[in-house]
């Protein structure tokens, strides 16, 4: 066996991967990054990237068949899939390009297999062993599905939908979660008959319970059916579509079935537990500053239990490689990463949700919701949705809570509202553009610091 060795051996080159390998090279040190597939792992090839590469298309075709609200004549002649799929991958092809060139002008050592951990400095590929002084464990996730349902034909995972060559007329949406419902807008905006099925109380669960009314109220307007409070119990498909049953005893027949029911952590077959890394659920187990529970070898991203997010994992990556470089970089607060789902309406929040923040504070908690009706540029673009913000005691903002199209957009500010510690009196005087949506966050701030200027009573 031929040897090589590094001051970070990284496995895995999806975002918190690539981010760690690029920083550490900046930083001085030598780096071996292991990954078996794509550099930019799920986030760039079968994620983030494309899903909103569909989701803006859909956008186009909703503009062109509500042109007439705007006074302009446009008429939508369908959805050409395969044009979408050209534009999308073409997307896809060009950021990978560009990581291709950033890792070669950073020097780092990019080998491509499927790697194995062997002690808690080496990773094997393919009988080369790579040490390093630290090894990074970031083999991200992959779709769950539950038990008994099997992905295959017309039940599809979200990667299989990303590359469908049609436009399925009757989807039935397993999970009404970011995935499900980013992919049920593509669908709905598109054409297709849409029905989320969500076994929690409502749909987008982990956001705030506004948030979730006011994205319900909008799927409703757009004709998105969905069930929530239900759970699933069987599939059954045939040539010509997929029959869904629920506990309830009721029977959804759709074309095709996506099963959007979370991520799980890529863990199995990399000999993490073999070598004795601390395991939880499958997710590999660490303190605030990353590091498992063996010297020298760190975990992030989608492996790490927490917001399954692709800027989490990247901030994760650029904080392991400061911290091997002995910068001493801050934790991460978890709270402080910004979310968002990027349906239509868009949903994005930062901080903690009111029942948290009520946990953690008392109900002396004081709440404000500014409806984006007052604002000019969200009229201009008619969408309806509303910005709420959550203050602790006579303290600071510690939850931001927005819905409305383009709104994930204004969540740069809110991140810094709530990671800098912001009162509304800090943020009340800031001078926000108009006409813009920002103004929303503006207005919200000024009603909470005591001046409310376009709201009353």
């Amino acid at each position: 066996m031929s040897d090589t060795s590094a001051d970070l051996v990284i496995l895995g080159g999806g975002s918190g991967g690539y981010a760690a390998a690029f920083r550490a090279a900046e930083l001085g040190l030598s780096v071996t990054l292991i990954e078996k597939d794509k550099l930019g792992g799920t986030c760039l090839h079968r994620g983030c990237i494309p899903t909103k590469a569909l989701l803006h298309a859909a956008e186009i075709a909703d503009a062109a068949r509500d042109s007439d609200q705007f006074g302009v004549k446009a008429t939508f002649d369908g959805v050409d899939i395969a044009g979408v799929n050209k534009y999308k991958d073409g997307i896809v092809s060009r950021l990978y390009k560009g990581l291709q060139g950033l890792t070669k002008a950073h020097g780092v050592t990019f080998v491509e297999g499927s790697g194995t951990l062997v002690d808690q400095h080496t990773v094997e590929v393919d009988g080369t062993r790579y040490t390093g002084r630290n090894v990074l464990l970031a083999t991200g996730s992959y779709s769950k599905t539950l038990p008994g349902l099997e992905l295959g034909g017309r039940i599809v995972a979200s990667e299989q939908a990303l590359t469908l060559d049609y436009v399925p007329d009757k989807v039935v949406v397993l999970g009404g979660g970011v995935i499900g419902v980013e992919f049920a807008s593509v669908w709905a905006s598109f054409g297709a008959d849409v029905t989320i099925v969500e076994a929690l109380p409502r749909l987008v669960p982990a956001e705030d319970e506004f948030a979730s009314k006011q994205l319900e109220r909008a799927f409703r307007r757009r004709k998105i059916g969905f069930k929530t409070g239900v759970k699933f119990t069987e599939a059954a498909q045939t040539d010509n579509g997929v029959t869904v049953s629920l506990e309830s005893g009721e029977t959804l027949d759709a074309d095709l079935l996506l099963v959007a029911v979370g991520r799980g952590p890529n863990t199995a077959g990399h000999g993490y537990s073999e070598v004795g890394v601390a395991m939880d659920r499958g997710f590999v187990t660490t303190d605030e500053r990353m590091r498992t529970n063996l010297p020298g070898v760190y975990a992030v991203g989608d492996i790490v239990d927490g917001l399954q997010l692709a800027h989490r994992g990247f901030a994760q990556g650029i904080f392991v490689a400061e911290d091997i470089a002995g910068l001493n970089p801050e934790p991460i607060d978890e709270a402080g990463i910004p979310r968002v789902t990027y349906c239509h309406p868009e949903v994005a929040s930062v901080g903690l949700s009111e029942d948290e923040a009520r946990q953690r504070y008392g109900s002396d908690v004081t709440t404000f919701t500014y409806d984006l009706g007052g604002n000019g540029k969200s009229q201009i673009l008619k969408t309806s949705g509303a910005v709420k913000l959550i203050q602790a005691p006579d303290g600071p903002v510690v939850g931001l809570h927005l819905v409305g199209d383009r709104v994930g957009e204004l969540i740069g500010e809110a991140q810094l509202i709530y990671n800098w510690e912001a009162f509304p009196a800090d943020v009340a005087p800031l001078i926000h553009a108009h006409p813009t949506q920002t103004e929303a966050l503006g207005e919200a701030h000024l009603a909470l610091a005591g001046k409310p200027l376009h709201v009353h009573g």
